[in-house]
Parts: C-alpha cells; structure tokens; sequence
C-alpha cells in the first residue's frame, strides 16, 4: 500500500475514542495535490519532446546547481534511495546526459555530471518549469504565496525534528 493510501485509510479509522474528520486534515490535500502536479508536470515534459521523466529532471537540476555530486549526495538531495538513483543514472547515462566517474581519493565512490547534451537537455526544460510555475501560482497573490510558503516549511520541520 502506498504512504498516502495508508494514511488515508488511518485517517478513515474510527475508533470509539476519536473520528478524524480526513476532509479537513492537510496531509491528503497535499499528497492530491503533489499527484495533480506531477501528472501535469510529466505532461508538459512529453508535450515539449524533452524525452525526460520528471525524476530526470530534477537529477539534471540538482547537477546544474552544483556538477560532480556524489552519488550519495544525489540520492539524498532528490530525496531516493540509492539503488533506485542507480537506476535512473543508467538510464541517463543511456541517454548521454551525465558521465559517472570513480573518485580518485576513494574508489568506492562515483561523481556524476553532466555532458554537454545532459547541459542542453536541462535548459530545454527550462520554458516547461516557467509554464507549470505560472500554471501553479495562478491567480494566488504574493502574500499567499508566501503564507503558503511558510506553511509547508513549517510542516517540513514538523519532520525534521522527529528524525
């Protein structure tokens, strides 16, 4: 069962002491919300001939911000675990976006950056983020797009503290 799918069902759980109204908990609204986006996101990715997943992306981000990353920084920054990271870099490896390299210092440990094509591909997704921004911050104002801000990283915290 998925993370969401099992909350959703805890939420539902009645027991005789306390009913969770799961209408108005903040966690589904997220986890919908997170699926409409990234079905969206996707969307305008093939519509766009980018021929990159949206994990792909975000990996081509993470090397744009700051190239030779390690593997384990990488699977810690997009947030996976490390045999599903190794995965995607073969595949775009495949695809000619990224070189993985043995570190000179410490052989068990690969860098990874990006190719000339890998640089390219990431800034054709460039437009396709600005479009799904745009489409997201819609008709919501600076102040509650900030408020909206503050909100999640408090929620974020709520989970950094407990680890």
């Amino acid at each position: 069962m998925q993370p969401l799918g099992v909350f959703m069902y805890i939420c539902q759980m009645n027991n005789d002491s306390e009913i969770i109204d799961y209408d108005n908990c903040i966690a589904p609204w997220l986890g919908k919300t997170i699926k409409i986006i990234d079905y969206h996101l996707q969307e305008l990715l093939i519509e766009n001939n980018t021929n990159l997943t949206k994990e792909q992306m975000i990996v081509l981000k993470k090397l744009h911000e700051n190239d030779g990353l390690n593997q384990n920084e990488l699977a810690f920054l997009t947030l996976r675990n490390k045999s599903s990271l190794t995965r995607l870099l073969v595949k775009m490896e495949t695809k000619g976006y990224i070189i993985r390299k043995q570190c000179e210092s410490d052989k068990r440990i690969n860098k990874v950056y990006l190719t000339n094509s890998g640089k390219e591909k990431f800034q054709k997704t460039r437009p396709v983020i600005k479009k799904m921004i745009d489409i997201v911050e819609q008709d919501i104002t600076n102040s509650e797009k900030e408020m909206i801000i503050k909100i999640l990283q408090k929620i974020q915290a709520n989970f950094n503290t407990k680890i």
